[in-house]
């Protein structure tokens, strides 16, 4: 149940507010390479100015320490400024004299995109000075940032310390698709996990166990379940604080966790690399796990064909190798094929459902890797509990 304020609920005709995007892309020479996120903003972005408000837009943008200019917000400013119909301003900083100016000129049905929220230490720190700052630019706030609704920073939790604070609409979809799937599943409810370390979701596990019917293992953090049965890897990727854990899991799993049968393995983490397809057992000296093999497939495909929710994070093997792509393009098509409620999260993931061109078929694609992973742990995100309750 969504039980907090909406921008809907929100008076904004004739005021400033400030919303928080996750505006987070991928930039390559200066362009944006990426524009999903951008996308999944704009009904939030449309809806304001078309109720007469101004829109003051803020995020962060990838990890820079300090200012650094190649992570400056102005080339995403620009290009939004060719997907709406409205001005497009942009200033050089979030707080302090450049946004007070900028934001006191701001007029309804403008917009003003604010330098990247990371350009200040304050940011990550949820330090209380910037958070009144940047409040002190706008009458209301609205968060849109699924994509960093897991972070308690400046511009995600302490200016809702300042100003009235509600939720836009993709982080309203968000949490009702991710939070419906987990709280009342279409049985059965089945989950795939990929990626490298068990590691990132030991928690992840934990709680779906009691909630999925099953979960479904692949990606490199499979080979720390195959060394916890006591199979050698050879040269695959095992993470070795974590083969306790990972056969800790499994007595506790009573049959629920699903792992490969097959494997795809390779004499070199390359793309030109010598490849076979092995039962899952001990793997020859000097061989390693990119990929699932195609029994594997079968059977996953055959327990996805009966799913009535399916949730995936984390591609099946090293996908970036078209030699082993085959299992995660496998999988995104059983899972595009069902007739599942069908949500992806994860950026590996999204890129992978992207490149099969199947995207179009999955009932939700999530905007946020790390939220929608806290989520599925059963974690609150804190840029969600700062928000004003119904």
């Amino acid at each position: 149940m969504f039980n907090k304020k909406m921008v809907t609920d929100l008076d904004v005709k004739g005021k400033k507010v400030l919303v928080r995007v996750d505006f987070n892309v991928p930039l390559a020479e200066g362009k944006v390479g990426d524009d999903s996120r951008i996308v999944a903003a704009l009904p939030t972005i449309q809806y304001l100015l078309d109720q007469g408000a101004a829109v003051i837009l803020c995020s962060h943008l990838g990890r820079p320490k300090g200012v650094d200019l190649a992570f400056s917000m102005r080339p995403v400013a620009e290009y939004l400024g060719t997907l709406i119909d409205a001005p497009v301003t942009f200033a050089s900083d979030c707080v302090g004299e450049p946004a007070e100016t900028a934001a006191a000129a701001l007029q309804p049905g403008q917009v003003l995109v604010l330098e990247n929220t990371r350009f200040h230490d304050g940011e990550k720190k949820n330090d209380p000075e910037m958070a009144r700052q940047m409040a002190s630019l706008a009458d209301l706030y609205v968060n849109d940032a699924f994509g960093s609704a897991h972070r308690a920073h400046a511009s995600t939790a302490g200016v809702t310390d300042h100003l009235p604070a509600a939720a836009g609409f993709l982080l309203e979809k968000e949490i009702k698709y991710l939070g419906n799937a987990i709280a009342e599943p279409e049985r059965p409810f089945v989950t795939i996990l990929g990626g490298a370390k068990v590691s990132d979701k030991i928690g992840v596990i934990e709680n779906l166990l009691e909630k999925s019917d099953q979960i479904l293992i692949g990606g490199g953090m499979a080979n720390t379940f195959f060394k916890a049965q006591g199979f050698e890897m050879a040269d695959s990727l095992v993470e070795g604080d974590a083969v306790d854990t990972a056969k800790a899991l499994l007595d506790k799993a009573g049959g629920k966790l699903v792992l490969p049968v097959d494997v795809v393995i390779a004499d070199a983490f390359a793309a030109d690399a010598a490849e076979q397809v092995m039962d899952v057992g001990d793997v020859p000296d000097g061989w390693r796990v990119l990929d699932i093999g195609p029994r594997t497939v079968e059977a996953f495909g055959a327990i996805i064909a009966d799913a009535g929710t399916v949730v995936w994070n984390g591609p099946m093997g090293v996908f970036e190798f078209e030699k082993f792509a085959k299992g995660t393009f496998a999988i995104a098509k059983a899972v595009s094929e069902s007739n599942a409620t069908s949500i992806i999260g994860g950026g590996d993931s999204i890129s992978a459902i992207k490149k099969s061109g199947l995207d179009d078929k999955i009932t939700h694609i999530s905007t946020g890797g790390g939220a929608s992973l806290e989520m599925l742990e059963g974690r609150i995100l804190p840029g969600l509990a700062a928000l004003d309750d119904v």
